[in-house]
């Protein structure tokens, strides 16, 4: 029989199985996740979506469920369980709960439900936008549940969006260890009202060698610990014993054998502040380290690792909602072993290597399973020397994130580049790659980018399977923009299913070799092969044999493919205009045609003054049925109310234009936003949008802030 493994995704429970010879990518978790979007609801189902800024875009399976109190949704269990963990989100500024049903009858506990950690805002990384939207809360149930029971979530006091469940049958409390040091017993408060922090330092300085005991109960540290090697540090479990901080560990080195397991860390932090170690672990754990049955949550980052980490361990752990990256090698990291954690709405790369200052030398991500990381990668190896990514299952990422990106930017110096090989196996990406805002085109669901220095590494890409991606499945780039080889690539062995738009996108030089690879349902072409800077040189592909399904090459390097058959299509009713290249008969200053694109409806084009006709043409890259037109006028009060005389015309090939609106006095006023909509008759088919403008009552000059095409009306 083929190894499986359950597998949250758009559609409920999915079993993905790989062959025999191989492991199933992803993690062996002790939950079951149903999603909210294949329950039974009273509420209104949201999605599929992949536009940045919005819930959906950021759930998991870019669905989920809203409910208004009151209403609810009632899950089926898919296994014995005690204890439910949800994935949520309510309006910002808001808190509520969430009562629980079993079979009908409503439980005396209940869910919370905040807001406080979500709505994150990154106006330092430029294309970031406001998100992190969603959270996650837990509760043990006080009973079992059997796999069949009908278990219900209903809002009280707040909107509450739901997107996944995590059922889990939890063990009970573990005893304490032999021979160990208890906190409380050094003072620790289990009830979190008092201070333990001195406390767990005490334990620590007397049980080197040994263990510390951490016994259930909740425990509240104020300040970060230093010092720590020689020990371990135990739990009765993550359900039960649990620390309150946001800085647990805050050390620049130690002499290593430090071991934390089996205890949750549960952090406050509700904003990024980079300049602040809001860590679970800041720094350094020493050699021959582990860290494994932790539950981490509510912190900047999880661990982020510098100095002496070598052969560390890190496994079987929860990350959730961290405000930046789940887990960071920053540099120096030699043979660490991070594997079979799960990680949920990271606020940036979910796990990171950035080998900066030292290189990154043997390490490795293998069976992680990561969902919805809402900034940035799944995956991200920046720089490094023979550096292993295998196994992962990586799912539903958004702005600025590829499912698995291998790259050599390095953002500050000193940074050691990719060198030795590269490998990337066995890796499952659903749903992965995203419209990347700063360069107004997809980013590839694995994504190889020589953004400051050329690809000298042997980089290995095998056995990779592909869903869903809402573009492209591989990507070739210099982020940069400075046209630097990507080369010494092999793809050997890769399934891609629904692809939005092409299997290969190559956007710079370089050099790949591509066998056994096999595609369906791919949206637009197979290949879209156009480097730039234009004369920068090739990007050369060579068929190594076995490749089937996309052998089509994109036409037109001036326009991108659009998403085509993909199954979700990126945005059912997207605006077809966005981001597409605008030109003008004229234009006034630095009022350029392509503002009225730009999405930004507080820039706008503004034509030659008293020189009317003018008009505005918008290539929307390929053919397509336009059904309604949005016109908009910055919605500032300053912009007076006023009427303009449009006729909108379209052209299959941009040279020959026919009427499809006569020309028709539109009124802008800043009352009603400044926006108007123009209704295109039924069977309007376009590539080349343009609008004529004779008069305007307002100004001498033809304006528009943004023109948005729908292919619904």
């Amino acid at each position: 029989m083929p190894t499986a493994m359950t597998v949250a995704l758009a559609a409920g429970l999915l079993t993905a199985t790989a062959p025999t010879a191989r492991a199933a990518a992803g993690a062996t978790l002790p939950f079951t996740s149903v999603e909210a979007e294949s329950a039974t609801t009273t509420g209104t189902r949201v999605g599929p979506d992949h536009t940045q800024g919005t819930l959906a875009s950021e759930a998991s399976g870019r669905q989920a469920v809203r409910l208004n109190s009151g209403q609810r949704v009632e899950f089926t269990a898919p296994r014995a369980a005690n204890a439910l963990n949800v994935a949520y989100s309510v309006p910002d500024g808001q808190s509520g709960s969430l009562n629980v049903y079993v079979n009908g009858t409503r439980l005396a506990k209940t869910i919370a439900v905040t807001s406080k950690y979500s709505y994150v805002d990154t106006g330092w990384i430029a294309g970031a936008r406001t998100h992190h939207f969603y959270d996650n809360s837990r509760l043990l149930l006080g009973q079992n549940v059997q796999a069949g029971d009908k278990v219900a979530l209903e809002a009280t006091n707040a909107q509450v969006t739901v997107d996944v469940a995590d059922f889990e049958q939890v063990a009970g409390a573990a005893s304490q260890p032999a021979g160990s040091v208890s906190v409380t017993s050094k003072g620790a408060d289990p009830s979190g009202q008092g201070d333990s922090t001195q406390a767990f330092r005490d334990a620590i300085a007397s049980a080197q060698g040994g263990v510390v005991w951490i016994p259930p109960g909740e425990y509240r540290l104020t300040s970060s610990l230093g010092g720590v090697q020689n020990v371990t540090l135990q739990g009765a479990g993550n359900w039960h014993s649990v620390v309150r901080s946001s800085r647990f560990i805050d050390q620049s080195s130690s002499s290593g054998g430090v071991h934390i397991k089996d205890f949750a860390v549960i952090g406050e932090v509700t904003e990024r502040v980079d300049s602040n170690p809001d860590n679970f672990v800041n720094g350094s754990l020493g050699a021959n380290s582990s860290v494994s049955g932790m539950w981490l949550q509510h912190l900047k980052v999880g661990l982020w690792l510098m100095g002496n980490n070598d052969n560390l361990v890190v496994e079987n752990n929860r990350f959730l909602d961290m405000t930046a990256d789940g887990l960071n090698l920053n540099g120096n990291a030699r043979g660490v072993k991070v594997r079979g954690n799960f990680l949920r709405n990271q606020g940036d790369d979910a796990l990171a290597m950035w080998s900066l200052n030292a290189p990154d030398i043997g390490s490795s991500f293998e069976n992680n399973t990561i969902t919805q990381p809402n900034l940035a990668n799944g995956i991200a190896i920046y720089g490094g020397t023979d550096i292993t990514v295998r196994n992962n299952l990586i799912s539903d990422t958004n702005a600025l994130g590829s499912g698995i990106a291998i790259s050599n930017q390095k953002f500050m110096d000193p940074f050691h580049p990719l060198s030795g090989t590269i490998t990337v196996d066995g890796n499952t990406l659903v749903r992965t790659g995203a419209m990347n805002p700063n360069w107004n085109h997809p980013m590839g669901a694995l994504r190889v980018d020589s953004y400051d220095s050329a690809i000298e590494a042997q980089v290995k890409i095998t056995n990779t399977t592909i869903t869903d991606s809402p573009y492209s499945a591989f990507e070739f780039v210099s982020g940069g923009g400075r046209g630097l080889a990507a080369k010494n690539v092999t793809v050997d062995g890769a399934t891609v299913r629904n692809t939005g738009t092409v299997v290969v996108q190559a956007e710079t030089q370089g050099a790949a070799t591509f066998r056994n690879v096999t595609a369906t349902g791919v949206g637009a072409a197979g290949i879209y092969n156009c480097p730039y800077p234009a004369g920068s040189g090739p990007f050369t592909l060579t068929d190594g044999g076995g490749n089937s399904g996309w052998s089509s090459t994109w036409s037109d390097c001036s326009t991108w493919p659009q998403p085509g058959q993909s199954n979700p299509d990126p945005d059912p009713a997207r605006n077809l205009a966005k981001g597409r290249p605008a030109t003008a008969t004229g234009s006034q200053d630095v009022y350029t045609p392509g503002k009225a694109v730009d999405g930004d409806a507080n820039s706008y084009w503004e034509s030659s003054n008293n020189a009317f006709p003018q008009s505005l043409t918008v290539d929307l890259g390929s053919r397509e049925a336009v059904r309604r037109l949005v016109l908009k006028l910055p919605p500032s009060s300053a912009w007076g109310a006023r009427t303009q005389t449009v006729t909108v015309l379209g052209s299959t090939d941009g040279s020959n234009f026919s009427t499809v609106v006569g020309a028709t006095g539109y009124r802008f006023d800043p009352a009603t936003g400044n926006t108007v909509t123009v209704a295109l008759p039924t069977g309007t088919d376009l590539r080349h949008l343009r609008l004529s403008v004779s008069a305007n009552t307002g100004w001498p000059a033809a304006q528009f802030s943004e023109v948005e095409a729908y292919p619904t009306s």
